[in-house]
């Protein structure tokens, strides 16, 4: 469990800029006709640049610097020069960077050009969430608290939380206690502390919130093939707003 302090605060601010960098860089170079692969390129040559390791890359055997993910792929998206992307997709890409000891985290979603407006509507309701999860990491609140609000905002909008993969910790290592769940109960789970260091990521579909991985054992799609939108930061937890370490 990452508790920081001081300096290690602004090293992590560092990871968290590169992250930053790397995620506008990709977005604006999407458009329809590119490959997921040359997506990844972009971002890993960000990373690298800025005197930084790719922090996905080989971690548990992960073969890519970057995850990129359309339409009915919530996560881990493997990238690939075959895969282009089309006018309307939904194009996730999840990024992480290593310097200083210390590790940062986030994932934005695309819209490319035109899309239904119901999917429209799913990607803005994700960020919504995102925002509402990090609002709600206070001392003294709880776990429970950032799951509520951010399933409560999905559900409101008629969409779905996936259940089965959650934020997390972060700091020294990518992952680390405790789980983030993006939904639960209000005033349930561990208490947040000062200085608690969080990957706060709603991953909400339009349809069910059942999700399977692909025989490539990354990619993580939806059950049912509905749209999947996932929005990410790493937070550090504060007492008079959290400070987001990724914006």
């Amino acid at each position: 469990m990452g508790i920081i302090t001081g300096g290690d605060i602004d090293l992590m601010k560092e990871s968290g800029r590169i992250v930053r960098l790397a995620l506008e860089e990709m977005k604006s170079f999407i458009e329809p006709g590119v490959s997921t692969k040359e997506i990844e390129t972009v971002g890993r040559k960000v990373i690298e640049a800025e005197g930084a390791a790719p922090s996905f890359l080989g971690y548990n055997g992960y073969p890519a610097a970057v995850c990129v993910s359309i339409n009915c792929e919530v996560v881990h998206g493997i990238p690939s020069r075959k895969r282009r992307v089309m006018e309307g997709d939904l194009v996730s890409i999840d990024v992480g960077a290593f310097k200083g000891g210390f590790h940062g985290d986030a994932a934005d979603t695309v819209v490319v050009g035109l899309a239904d407006p119901r999917a429209m509507l799913l990607v803005k309701t994700v960020y919504e969430a995102r925002d509402r999860g990090i609002e709600a990491a206070r001392p003294g609140n709880t776990l429970g608290d950032i799951g509520s609000v951010i399933q409560d905002h999905v559900e409101a909008r008629g969409f779905s939380v996936v259940r089965a993969l959650v934020g997390h910790g972060i700091g020294r290592k990518l992952h680390e206690p405790p789980q983030v769940p993006n939904f639960g109960r209000t005033g349930r789970g561990m208490k947040l502390a000062e200085g608690l260091t969080l990957a706060i990521e709603p991953m909400i579909n339009i349809g069910g919130y059942r999700v399977r991985t692909l025989q490539d054992n990354w990619t993580v799609v939806t059950v049912d093939g509905s749209l999947s939108a996932h929005a990410e930061h790493s937070i550090v937890v504060c007492g008079s707003e959290p400070l987001i370490l990724t914006a």
